[in-house]
């Protein structure tokens, strides 16, 4: 007869958040070479190399935790589960909409058709109203960076701006993401045993799936 496995301690509960929210992190710093004729998406390929196995690992310990005898029946370890499994989900759909944009920018530069020229002189010349201007300097490595991708350089522009947006996007979500999964792992670990609950109310709820509520609450 097999003894039944007890279940996880809290430090380990919390360990398992932590090490969840390094490997988001980690995308962040990732780099990934990017020739010259693509260089326009330089700022959004390191993640989109690292954050589909990041979220194939988060995945596999997922189901591991999920399939530990006893199943996950605690407080803790269920306040664990929708903290994992709410990261998880964020982190997913925020690499699959990564991926959208990046598919519209490489359609962006492979339909442009007209010349923009006009858009980078209208950005070279001396700052007018306000409008941000590019040195000399800017505007020669533009050139060059545009020819090696054979686009104009006002298309160069145009695409390398929307990488810089896409690249932004991904950045906020693995920090939000990150920074709840360390929350989350500092109340498991330092929380009273009978503090630790889900609750009908929010406060009974993981940081992660608080955020998700603020924001499906905000887009209805």
């Amino acid at each position: 007869m097999t003894a039944e496995r007890t279940s996880l301690p809290r430090t380990e509960l919390a360990d398992l958040l932590t090490d969840a929210a390094r490997s988001v992190s980690a995308i962040l710093t990732a780099e990934y070479p990017t020739a010259a004729n693509r260089s326009y998406l330089h700022p959004v390929l390191g993640a989109l190399s690292a954050g589909p196995r990041v979220a194939c690992e988060l995945n596999d310990q997922l189901e591991a935790f999920v399939a530990e005898e006893p199943r996950p029946t605690t407080p803790a370890d269920l306040f664990t589960l929708a903290s994992y499994a709410a990261a998880l989900g964020w982190l997913t759909e925020s690499l699959a909409e990564l991926t959208t944009s990046i598919d519209q920018i490489c359609t962006r530069a492979g339909i442009f058709t007209e010349p923009q020229d006009q858009v980078l002189a209208a950005h070279g010349s001396a700052a007018r109203d306000g409008d941000f201007a590019f040195s000399a300097v800017e505007l020669a490595a533009i050139r060059t960076a545009a020819e090696a991708a054979g686009l104009t350089p006002g298309d160069y522009v145009e695409v390398l701006s929307e990488s810089l947006l896409a690249a932004s996007r991904i950045t906020d979500a693995c920090i939000e993401i990150s920074s709840g999964l360390l929350e989350d792992a500092t109340y498991v670990r330092d929380a009273a045993p009978d503090h630790i609950w889900l609750g009908d109310g929010p406060n009974g709820l993981p940081t992660l799936v608080r955020s998700l509520l603020a924001r499906m609450e905000a887009a209805e």
